[in-house]
């Protein structure tokens, strides 16, 4: 009979869920919704052109024209009847949605390109639309992600107050004690502030091997808690992210999300 996993966590329920701010965005809108006037990294990261924050760097170093005027406000806002380019390539007011989970696998580099040749989760999933992964997972790090041209969700499920969880399959160079078990439920001190109170699985069969759920997203968060108590992550495997599972898919594959899943991340993020 198999052992119960020890669990730690700062609540009875594990890491706290706050509630998502209350929206007036709807499910499947257009980047532009009639002549409403919407901030510009958002219409482009609708268009699936980019992610917000890549968004405002392409406005920040004047590739972006407004009705064929140069734009590097970032607060700027446009409206349907605005003729909007990036690098002089026009972008459509509206797109088709695209959402697909892949399983990633070792030595891949999640992004859309890469300077150094490296392979790229987008030479995985080749589609002719402009797709972004959503987050980050370093290059050794398997499993769950999404990716999609849907800019505002991609926003919400990373932004920290949001709370995605995300759950992680941690193999580590020697046992994990309990007494940093306990600590690392309660939340660490990084270089970048605290980590959040998240909820931590011990499996019995073998104590170097742990399962992390946390709601946060932090840069290189998983290595960087565990390695405060002096342990090294030899295996990082991202089980889960905001209730998608790889489940069903082999290292390198991937699939488009059931309708029923998309509307259930929209849900989630509070669209």
């Amino acid at each position: 009979m198999k052992s119960t996993p020890k669990r730690y966590s700062s609540t009875k329920s594990g890491p706290a869920k706050k509630k998502p701010p209350k929206t007036k965005s709807k499910p499947g809108a257009n980047a532009l919704d009639g002549n409403q006037p919407v901030r510009l990294n958002k219409f482009l990261a609708d268009s699936g052109v980019a992610s917000r924050r890549k968004a405002d760097d392409l406005i920040k170093y004047g590739f972006v024209k407004v009705n064929k005027k140069t734009v590097k406000e970032l607060g700027t806002k446009v409206t349907a009847s605005d003729f909007i380019t990036v690098r002089g390539d026009p972008i459509e007011n509206t797109q088709r949605l695209i959402y697909i989970l892949l399983n990633k696998p070792k030595d891949v580099i999640t992004t859309t390109k890469d300077d150094q040749g490296r392979k790229t989760v987008m030479d995985i999933v080749r589609k002719k639309a402009r797709l972004y992964p959503v987050g980050r997972l370093d290059r050794n790090t398997t499993g769950t992600l999404l990716i999609t041209n849907d800019g505002d969700l991609a926003h919400r499920l990373t932004h920290p107050s949001y709370q995605i969880i995300r759950t992680y399959a941690v193999g580590l160079d020697k046992e994990l004690e309990a007494k940093h078990a306990r600590q690392i439920a309660r939340g660490v001190e990084l270089d970048d502030g605290k980590t959040a109170p998240c909820e931590l699985f011990i499996l019995p069969e073998d104590e170097t091997k742990v399962e992390i759920l946390l709601a946060e997203g932090k840069n290189h968060e998983v290595k960087r808690i565990f390695e405060k108590f002096g342990y090294r992550v030899k295996k990082l495997d991202r089980k889960s992210f905001a209730g998608l599972t790889n489940r069903g898919l082999r290292r390198g594959e991937y699939r488009h999300l059931k309708q029923s899943e998309v509307a259930a991340l929209r849900k989630l993020a509070g669209l």
